[in-house]
């Protein structure tokens, strides 16, 4: 069962390939969203400090009637905080926000402020150094159990890396059907950093498409099971945002494998380049 199985990061903390994404989960709807996919079996939860929704999620995970140990929490440090102090102070507030005396992960949001996404070339190489900085060294107070980066290109994490005493164990990407940056992907596996996939029905988009759809009437499972099925089939760890507890079982019901052949055919279907009222993203994502 998919909720069962983990990947292992760099440092040997290991992750659940499958989680909750919780983007859009108002702060009072997150403690029954955790609730309910505990009850299901999920142990992988997905935050951000851009969601407005810490609190919920930290009440949730400290109700859920699961061990902390056994849950993998996960928030972001917002894409707007880009010197090593603001860092270092938002990740002491997630932690009281949350009221847990560390995270699993936590990562940069984006590289770029989030009003500068697709509108400059500065891609901020100098203060995202500082940012992960203050994650390395939340990681040496063990404040955190491992650290990452989102919506980060390879010429972001090069930058990184010239500097970095620890090298990013996740970068958490857009990655679906019709929108796969599968040269992201190989870069981010050949240096040993694991993919994450957020978005993985393209914001409902993938519900649209015709190819999609009878590639899951042949398999006989939904339009995203299908999608979160191509992600892990990747290689990358997936973040499917619900509060819905029936789509939360059926997203975790992956009891199927995608043939080479259809994995090729879902690669090759045209890029979809509007999605409505999510459509400014990072090249690679979003606000997510």
């Amino acid at each position: 069962m998919i909720l069962n199985e983990h990947f292992t990061l760099l440092n040997g903390v290991k992750i659940p390939k499958l989680g909750l994404g919780t983007w859009f989960i108002d702060n009072d709807k997150a403690v029954e969203a955790v609730r309910q996919a505990v009850s299901i079996g999920y142990r992988h939860i997905d935050t951000a400090q851009a969601y407005g929704n810490e609190t919920g999620i930290g009440i949730g995970v400290r109700n859920c009637g699961v061990p902390r140990e056994e849950m993998f929490i996960t928030s972001k440090v917002a894409a707007e905080h880009k010197t090593y102090e603001a860092a270092a102070k938002s990740i002491n507030e997630t932690l009281d926000k949350m009221g847990l005396s560390y995270l699993d992960m936590m990562i940069i949001h984006s590289p770029q402020p989030w009003v500068e996404v697709n509108q400059s070339d500065n891609r901020y190489f100098e203060e995202n150094r500082q940012v992960w900085k203050a994650l390395e060294d939340a990681l040496s107070a063990g404040k955190v159990r491992a650290i990452g980066i989102s919506n980060f290109l390879p010429e972001d994490i090069d930058s990184l890396l010239e500097t970095a005493s620890v090298k990013p164990m996740v970068n958490q990407v857009l990655c679906h059907i019709s929108n796969t940056p599968l040269s992201l992907i190989d870069y981010c596996q050949s240096k040993g950093i694991a993919v994450e996939a957020y978005s993985p029905v393209a914001h409902g988009e993938a519900l649209k498409n015709v190819t999609i759809k009878e590639l899951a009437d042949k398999y006989g499972v939904t339009v995203p099971q299908l999608c979160i099925r191509y992600d892990l089939q990747l290689g990358t760890i997936v973040i499917p945002k619900t509060a819905n507890p029936d789509h939360m079982r059926i997203n975790a019901d992956l009891d199927f494998t995608i043939s080479d052949d259809d994995m090729e055919t879902l690669k090759a279907i045209p890029r979809i380049k509007d999605y409505g009222e999510h459509s400014r993203f990072p090249v690679f994502g979003g606000k997510k």
